[in-house]
């Protein structure tokens, strides 16, 4: 569960520090106090996509970390090796002006892709977006894979249908018209001719260059290598650093029997002049091979120039342009060979396919059974939710193979008896998009083992007896889950353990949000705000009152 959360510079919300507790936790306040920042502020932790602008207007990063206790020991820590004792979990996040985010969990750095994975095991999110994603019947299907729990037979089908599809677009490259053939094959061999042509050796274009810039610069080479050869060998009239180094070694080996201790400086320089010789006589055959015919610089120049237009055409590099041609063989063989390809092919596909509609039909047995335990459990969630007359169905329609199955998934209902079944996004209001939502989260959240469950303003459109029963329903989930749940609803707010109120003021011009855990008497008057509005009477306080005994 999610115990502690901390805000910095997020938005209004200067500073927060904010606990949350085991059960029910609800969180009210006035429109625009801040609450939706709360939630944005869980969802930067739990790797959501957050954008800059969230940084508090004057701060140069915002930052947030969060404390979960009693997660369990996921596969997870392991696989991206970060360090977990099993006892409390720290996440991290910190969000900088130039767009740099930093990541840690357990103080040690993830990336935001990492950080989502994990975060998608720890907490689940649901506002009212995710009901209007009810109307898209393509999300359909994926809510009964959820509930299926069916990884394994989705992951064996979308590996058969993946080898369907390489076979498939292989037979199309392969499958084109003689003129086009024809087209390709002359397109192909013009290449090859003109790659072979030039007889290209692996890493000859930067040896070239090499070669290019020595003879361009040959007589400036030629003046200063003669000089270092001088200098260290001696001219005509001059001393080498050789002859000089030679005349010291003389002159302390003269005097060693007076000191015994000079004897360590004479073999060092001694050594000296051996090196001093060696650089001399390699530098002099660097200066005997700098010797080259008139026509080389010329030959290098249009041997380079020949290179420069192959790697236009090919590749960046003279191995690039030799792998292009490996690749164009390759593709004029499956050319030339393509009609004893293409019957092998259609004896692959034809078995690939057989092997993805098998995949496909075992896909469909774990959706057909859950579809119809599914619509047991919706049915009875709905009805908890003051929907005793819906009726839901999953409608599953076989389709040929696709990226998603052979099954194609609607969800169909009547909210009234005698109506006949029809697409939610002909038949559901709001308040009843809202609860129907509800059910799914609680269907799903039995499946998974996400310890916290966040309900951002679900409440929507709900109202009366309706709003009663989905305040019992979130209570009823809060038993086996940590339920956060932002309300503008009474009944919700008298049916929590937890009530943080979020508040907002105004200090030297600058505006803050604040977030304060309620007592007996704050909620009784909160509640009693959310029934009346601003103006608190004795009869708005009585009927808070009664909610909280209630």
């Amino acid at each position: 569960m999610l115990s502690l959360l901390h805000i910095e510079n997020i938005a209004v919300i200067e500073q927060a520090e904010i606990p949350f507790e085991k059960g029910f936790n609800v969180l009210t306040g006035e429109t625009g106090a801040g609450k939706s920042i709360v939630i944005d502020a869980i969802s930067a932790i739990l790797g959501e996509r957050t954008y800059r602008d969230v940084i508090r207007t004057g701060a140069d990063r915002a930052f947030v970390s969060a404390v979960f206790a009693g997660v369990p020991e996921l596969s997870w820590f392991s696989d991206n090796r970060v360090p977990y004792d099993g006892a409390e979990l720290l996440v991290q996040r910190e969000i900088y002006a130039d767009g740099k985010n930093v990541c840690r969990v357990n103080g040690r750095p993830v990336t935001v892709a990492i950080l989502k994975r994990l975060g998608s095991l720890l907490v689940n999110i649901h506002g009212q977006h995710d009901s209007q994603q009810l109307f898209d019947e393509t999300k359909h299907l994926g809510y009964l894979d959820l509930f299926a729990r069916n990884d394994a037979a989705r992951a064996a089908y979308d590996a058969a249908f993946a080898r369907v599809q390489a076979l498939r677009g292989e037979k199309e490259r392969l499958s084109m018209d003689e003129g086009e053939k024809l087209r390709r094959v002359e397109a192909l061999e013009y290449q090859l001719e003109e790659i072979g042509r030039a007889q290209l050796q692996v890493g000859e274009d930067e040896d070239l260059e090499q070669r290019r810039k020595r003879l361009q610069n040959a007589e400036k080479l030629s003046e200063y290598l003669a000089s270092a050869v001088e200098a260290l060998y001696g001219g005509e009239e001059t001393s080498g650093a050789a002859d000089l180094l030679g005349e010291a070694e003389h002159s302390l080996a003269r005097i060693i029997r007076f000191d015994e201790t000079l004897q360590p400086f004479a073999e060092r320089i001694s050594a000296l002049q051996c090196e001093a010789q060696d650089i001399a006589e390699e530098l002099r055959d660097r200066l005997e091979q700098l010797a080259y015919s008139g026509d080389e610089l010329e030959q290098i120049e249009i041997r380079l120039d020949i290179l420069h237009r192959l790697k236009r055409k090919y590749g960046g590099s003279v191995d690039e342009i030799l792998q292009y041609a490996e690749k164009a063989r390759k593709e004029l063989d499956e050319i030339t060979f393509s009609e004893e390809r293409l019957e092998m092919l259609d004896a692959e596909l034809q078995a690939a396919t057989t092997n993805a509609e098998a995949a496909g039909l075992a896909l469909r047995k774990t959706r057909q059974a859950a579809a119809s335990e599914m619509e047991r459990r919706l049915s009875a969630e709905l009805a908890a939710l003051d929907m005793p007359r819906a009726q839901f169905v999953c409608e599953l329609e076989e389709i040929p193979l696709s990226p998603t199955g052979m099954d194609q998934l609607r969800f169909l209902m009547t909210a009234n008896v005698g109506e006949a079944l029809k697409p939610l996004s002909k038949v559901a209001s709001g308040g009843e998009l809202a609860r129907i939502m509800l059910a799914i989260k609680n269907v799903l959240a039995e499946q998974d083992q996400v310890g916290t469950l966040i309900f951002d303003e679900v409440d929507a459109g709900v109202s009366g007896r309706a709003a009663q029963k989905v305040a019992e329903k979130l209570r009823s989930v809060s038993r086996s889950k940590q339920v956060l749940c932002v309300t503008h609803l009474p009944q919700i707010a008298a049916a929590a353990d937890v009530h943080l109120l979020i508040a907002k003021s105004e200090r030297q011009g600058r505006t803050y949000t604040q977030v304060t855990a309620l007592d007996h008497v704050g909620r009784t008057r909160e509640i009693a705000r959310i029934i009346g509005g601003a103006e608190i009477t004795e009869t708005t306080l009585r009927s808070a009152e009664e909610m909280l005994s209630g």
